[in-house]
């Protein structure tokens, strides 16, 4: 049980296929204490039952996008709980017609928006938590490989994810003063709702599980227990890192068919 007695708050649920599913049920495992976001009424409505099902000791609204409702939601985790020992950030967004085509064609909203939601949004939950973590915590975010090297159609996401990965090194420095760690694991393709709007992405699924060293793609549950070494005492002296968990593809160079 290496989270037995920690609380966590887990930002970015969506269904019971989505990464998040996979670390909620890991940290579940392993005794830790659950606390679920959603935003807008469609989303609520999946995050509930889950909730449920995970024995989640509560839910809250919090759209990223808002300052108030991000202060309303630690207010809230403060009444119900006092303190949290591990924040995970699993929120990313981009309009569809932005993760297809040229990423020259992104438009100054649309590139607006993708940085606010999936890289600016993991600071502000940060600064707002920061007073109720407890020393020793953990905080993991969600990237991928696009933001290293160019993916087709992953666009202006890929951008948004350099920024929230260089965010990752930054936040490390600025809380690791209290031994809090700041993480974030790039997963492999995994299908998800937020990936079934990349542009050809069944296509990709397929090129990692024929080119990967091992085969084969990841799977929620392998990005769980990643991200339960993080947020473990097992992962006492990693900070400020990115933890690729896909089939080892990441350390791939030129592939011929």
């Amino acid at each position: 049980m290496l989270l037995k007695g920690k609380k966590a708050l887990i930002f970015g649920l969506a269904n019971n296929r989505s990464i998040a599913y996979g670390i909620s049920k890991a940290f579940k495992d392993h005794g830790a204490e659950l606390a679920f976001s959603w935003a807008g009424d469609a989303i609520r409505k999946r995050v509930e039952p889950l909730s449920e099902e995970l024995g989640g000791a509560f839910t809250f609204p919090c759209d990223v996008t808002s300052d108030e409702q991000i202060a309303a939601a630690a207010d809230l985790t403060a009444k119900n709980w006092g303190k949290i020992d591990i924040l995970v950030h699993a929120v990313a967004f981009a309009q569809r017609e932005d993760l297809q085509g040229r990423f020259i064609d992104t438009s100054r909203s649309g590139y607006a928006l993708a940085m606010d939601i999936s890289a600016y949004s993991l600071v502000a939950l940060c600064k707002a938590f920061e007073p109720m973590m407890n020393d020793n915590g953990s905080v993991i975010s969600m990237t991928y490989y696009g933001a290293d090297k160019w993916v087709q159609n992953y666009n202006v996401m890929g951008v948004a994810k350099a920024a929230l990965q260089a965010g990752v090194r930054y936040l490390a420095y600025d809380l690791g003063g209290r031994g809090i760690r700041v993480n974030a694991i790039s997963a492999g393709p995994i299908k998800t709702l937020a990936s079934s709007g990349v542009s050809g992405f069944g296509d990709i699924l397929h090129h990692i599980e024929k080119y990967s060293p091992l085969r084969r793609n990841v799977t929620t549950t392998d990005v769980g227990n990643a991200a339960l070494f993080l947020a473990s005492d097992l992962g006492a002296g990693v900070t400020g890192e990115v933890m690729f968990v896909d089939s080892g593809y990441n350390t791939s160079g030129t592939q011929l068919a």
